[in-house]
């Protein structure tokens, strides 16, 4: 039975979700102290295991070490402090003192003081389903300084060996998956740029070193925040490893105080035994589920115009597009940069968020208007959280960006970052994204983000260091007012390509963009490494020009589409210039698109053969009755022989139809030896096989 209960002769909490089991206690000094997290177990089992706390063997060695719940520096604890703060008079440790809990649909809050100081600190714990959120939340009545506020500490059991799972990347190439053994020590993933960033993303997989896609155990912690984060593995001689992430960075100081509270992002954890593959449908049904706004919803087919137009942009241009895409079966036409300002390139206007009336005569109104009869939706690009130095807003308000006097205000792309925790920054960029959604019928934003922050300072506040995190729920907060003052809006996080994509913004955003590099050979890695966490529905990806812009690769229409079409699909090309054989290839396979994307969007995937090398990659979506097979052979080597593809999540003891040829298949055969592929010949080979359950 799912739930929360409390055995209160053993002061033990017990969090049993759908198919497993987490519990803690309080040890006979009210320090929290981590008993469980696993297979699920019944009460009794989880009692077997709340023993005493075990004696000291020699004076360098706590045996209880790492087990504490949310692991705290002072006293004789050494292991990584997830909560490190300092009194005024200059006091570090914390000593916890239990005082009660509160346990509410599904949600439990053990509340805890310290001995001595007014410090009060909340451990917040949800489940949702085999998912369970834990947060942390601090109050003082005088000013304390958090060194450091993870939102948990995560103890797994011990195991012979630990492999770790996490992704890497950079532009234009994010969520490159690794999997490794766990070093001895500390070892940290982190982003000190203010931003989720390219280069790592909030999420790491825990497993004994044998665990497959379809079998073993699989440990899973992700963190809900998109500004600067860490993630630490702590693993110790004794065999124990522990995993503590939660906003922040070395160097930057929380203070809590009266009136001033402190509550860490969501770090959610996930225990599975069906190996990899479950663990990332089970994070997939959770996104869907708790976490997107909009998880019913049919992301549209979109049409992009910056690979045509660049800052090119006119509204004859934009119409002629628009023209096209409609024709093509699109349906959430987007503009991009160049519309405002005097942005004719990256280097003025951003920050000037006004109709170019050069470009646009009659403003906006007349396109988005043309769009809308064509029977599309209308999208727009905006930056908000960034300024040119060329540009009348900085002119006006050179305070308004993050900066330190007497240091020189660092350029990326030509541009300086607002301080979004200045309150006249937030009211001055709701006021115009409020004024263009609501007088130009605008359905879609594109939000993007292009560059991290430098020199986060804040002239004349007393706690600057408070810039780092009140920016990201300023933007939170920000996207959260615009969704609720325009229910229909629909938003695109994008941060230069893939560097905001984490459960934080995925709460306010109802797709990501996954990379600006769209090479379909190199997005397929890509996609890959997204997917082990974030689902299909939000993740976009465009069918853009050969060749492709960052790589130089050519690669056949088919197979840009093909490998588009595993998520949300969308177009990035000049299509006005498409010869009539690319124009009707693309007309039937949005159809096609269309037809399949609810199994695409909502259904389970199942990662058939993973981009390991440049052969066959493959992989299947499954909804009720209807699966899709997606198959791409990246390069043919030495004419080798085709094998069949054994399938998965299907029914045994059912036929499944293939409109294309027209044939059946056994189910139990489809799983058992395999679905004969029939990839063309050649380098850049790919199919879409759709097969429907039959009903008797």
């Amino acid at each position: 039975m799912t739930g929360i209960s409390f055995l209160e002769g053993h002061r033990t909490w017990v969090l049993t979700g759908e198919s497993s089991t987490y519990a803690l206690r309080l040890g006979e000094d009210d320090v929290p102290a981590h008993v469980y997290w696993g297979p699920a177990l019944p009460a009794a089992g989880v009692v077997e295991l709340t023993a005493k706390t075990l004696p000291w063997w020699d004076g360098f060695n706590d045996p209880n070490e790492g087990l504490d719940e949310l692991a705290t520096d002072g006293g004789t604890r050494y292991w990584t402090p997830a909560l490190q703060v300092r009194f005024a008079d200059g006091t570090r440790a914390l000593e916890w003192r239990y005082e009660d809990h509160e346990i509410t649909a599904g949600h439990l809050r053990v509340h805890f003081t310290d001995r001595h100081y007014p410090l009060r600190i909340t451990l917040h714990y949800r489940l949702r389903g085999d998912v369970l959120e834990r947060w942390t939340e601090l109050t003082a009545d005088t000013d304390v300084e958090v060194v450091r506020a993870d939102s948990a500490t995560w103890a797994l059991p011990v195991s012979e060996d630990y492999r770790l799972s996490h992704v890497t990347g950079r532009w234009a190439a994010e969520t490159q998956l690794h999997r490794e053994s766990v070093p001895h020590g500390e070892t940290t993933f982190a982003s000190r740029r203010g931003i989720t960033s390219h280069h790592a993303n909030p999420w790491v997989m825990v497993d004994d070193g044998t665990a497959t896609e379809r079998h073993g155990e699989v440990y899973g912690v992700a963190l809900a925040w998109s500004g600067s984060w860490r993630l630490t593995t702590t693993r110790s001689s004794t065999g124990r490893l522990t995993v503590s992430g939660g906003f922040g960075q070395d160097g930057v100081v929380h203070r809590v105080g009266p009136r001033r509270p402190l509550t860490t992002p969501v770090s959610a954890g996930l225990y599975t035994d069906g190996g990899f593959g479950a663990a990332s449908r089970a994070w997939h049904a959770y996104v869907r589920a708790h976490v997107l706004p909009h998880p019913e919803e049919l992301r549209p087919v979109l049409y992009n115009s910056w690979e045509a137009t660049g800052f090119d942009v006119t509204e004859a241009g934009q119409r002629a597009l628009a023209e096209r895409a409609a024709a093509l079966g699109v349906e959430l036409f987007v503009m991009d940069d160049g519309w405002f300002g005097a942005r004719t390139g990256d280097h003025a206007g951003l920050g000037d968020w006004h109709v170019n009336r050069e470009r646009f005569p009659e403003g906006l109104k007349p396109l988005v208007g043309a769009v809308h009869a064509l029977g599309m939706k209308f999208g727009i690009w905006v930056e908000p959280e960034m300024v040119n130095p060329d540009s009348d807003l900085y002119r006006a308000h050179p305070d308004w960006v993050q900066h330190h006097p007497h240091r020189r205000r660092s350029e990326l792309r030509r541009q300086l970052v607002l301080n979004f925790a200045r309150p006249d920054v937030q009211e001055w960029a709701y006021d115009w994204l409020d004024r263009l959604v609501g007088e130009h019928g605008v359905d879609f934003l594109k939000w993007d983000m292009n560059r991290p922050f430098s020199e986060a300072g804040w002239p004349g506040e007393a706690d600057q260091d408070r810039l780092w995190v009140e920016h990201t729920h300023a933007v939170y907060a920000l996207l959260d007012r615009l969704r609720g003052d325009h229910p229909d809006l629909r938003i695109e996080s994008c941060s230069g390509g893939g560097g905001r994509i984490d459960l934080g913004v995925l709460a306010r955003s109802d797709q990501v963009w996954t990379s600006d590099n769209t090479d379909a050979l190199d997005r397929l890695r890509i996609q890959h490494g997204y997917g082990q966490l974030y689902p299909a529905g939000a993740m976009s990806a465009w069918v853009t020009d050969n060749p492709n812009f960052v790589t130089a690769r050519s690669v056949p229409l088919r197979f840009r589409f093909h490998v588009a079409m595993a998520g949300v699909l969308g177009l990035g090309g000049d299509i006005v210039h498409w010869p009539d054989e690319d124009l009707a290839l693309a007309r039937d396979l949005i159809a096609r698109y269309r037809d399949i994307r609810p199994v695409v969007q909502h259904g389970t995937l199942y990662r058939l053969r993973p981009p390991i090398d440049d052969g066959v990659v493959a992989f299947q979506y499954v909804l009720g009755d209807r699966s899709v097979v997606f198959a791409y052979r990246q390069a043919a080597h030495f004419n080798a022989p085709e094998r069949p593809l054994r399938l998965d999540g299907l029914d045994p003891a059912a036929r499944y139809a293939e409109p294309e040829p027209g044939r059946t298949h056994s189910g139990a055969v489809l799983l058992a030896h395999g679905l004969p592929l029939g990839l063309p010949p050649g380098d850049f080979a790919s199919v879409v096989v759709r097969l429907d359950r039959i009903k008797i």
